[in-house]
């Protein structure tokens, strides 16, 4: 009988760097594939690069690091389906799980246990037109909404989807600038003028270590 298995890009541990549980010591589970191409995408190596993994092997290498969080994340870590079943038995093993998922593909199904930190994708993006707005639904207070930002534009565009939408009456939102595209600063200021209900994000891991790998 085949155990079920997942391309996987790369597995590590290091301190969260984004999301409410930023500062957080966390094995990084990253997995192969995503059907978006977002301009601002810092992890393209994850399209294609990976090997096939079965889950037990995955989450024995998951314990090796003796860490109570665990975020699964890609490229698109829903592309596979058996992600679904990753996250199950990441909860089942008693992880606190967060899955961080560009927001094109279904999360109804993800573990309830899990929380699911959800990019709604901007026009500066370049794959506005993917969002699954039906996912909005699907939203509680334990899971999270991403816009990243890559100018005013987009700005001007999250700030009127936050209002017409409601999100943050949902769940915690997180404004974060596309590196090289907009200043933290200057989206730091924007939040203030407009006092909008939102967390501004800063990519900590990036700060510490730069832009490689396993970081």
């Amino acid at each position: 009988m085949l155990l079920p298995s997942l391309r996987v890009n790369e597995v590590f541990y290091s301190l969260q760097g984004e999301t409410s549980r930023v500062g957080l010591p966390t094995v990084f589970v990253r997995l192969t594939g995503c059907p978006l191409r977002c301009t601002y995408c810092d992890t393209s190596y994850a399209f294609q690069e990976g090997e096939t993994r079965t889950l037990p092997e995955i989450l024995a290498e998951v314990a090796q690091y003796r860490a109570r969080y665990v975020t699964v994340t890609g490229g698109e870590p829903l592309a596979q389906k058996n992600c679904l079943t990753l996250l199950r038995q990441l909860c089942d093993a008693g992880y606190s799980v967060s899955l961080e998922t560009g927001g094109a593909l279904d999360i109804s199904k993800a573990d309830a246990r899990v929380s699911r930190v959800l990019d709604i994708k901007t026009p500066g993006s370049g794959e506005v037109d993917k969002n699954r707005w039906e996912n909005l639904a699907c939203l509680t207070p334990h899971d999270e909404v991403k816009f990243v930002l890559c100018g005013e534009e987009d700005y001007v565009w999250a700030k009127q989807v936050l209002s017409e939408r409601k999100i943050a009456e949902h769940c915690p939102v997180l404004f974060s600038a596309a590196q090289g595209q907009l200043a933290p600063v200057l989206l730091a200021q924007w939040i203030l003028r407009d006092n909008l209900p939102v967390r501004l994000q800063v990519q900590l891991h990036k700060l510490l270590w730069g832009d490689g790998r396993g970081k």
